[in-house]
């Protein structure tokens, strides 16, 4: 009996071992991934938050501005009629 408790424990800490080298690879392969992505987007030219926010709100104001031109035109040219 003293054999077979021996072989439990000795196949549960083999267990134990493995799902810690897995557990460990698993971190390690999601780092690598995470790095990658990292790189990639550090490689491509995209803009911050900040940035679009505020090239939207220049976009916006020039659509406004541009309206406010537009109706002024309007008005001249059928007034000048």
């Amino acid at each position: 009996m003293q054999t077979r408790n021996k072989f439990f424990d000795d196949m549960s800490q083999l267990m134990t071992n493995a799902m810690g080298v897995a557990q460990g690879a698993k971190d390690e392969a999601e780092n690598a991934m995470k790095g990658m992505i990292d790189r990639w987007l550090a490689d491509r030219d995209f803009v911050t938050r900040e940035e679009f926010d505020a090239v939207r709100l220049m976009a916006q104001k020039a659509r406004e501005e541009n309206a406010e031109l537009r109706a002024r035109l309007e008005a001249l040219e059928a007034a000048k009629k």
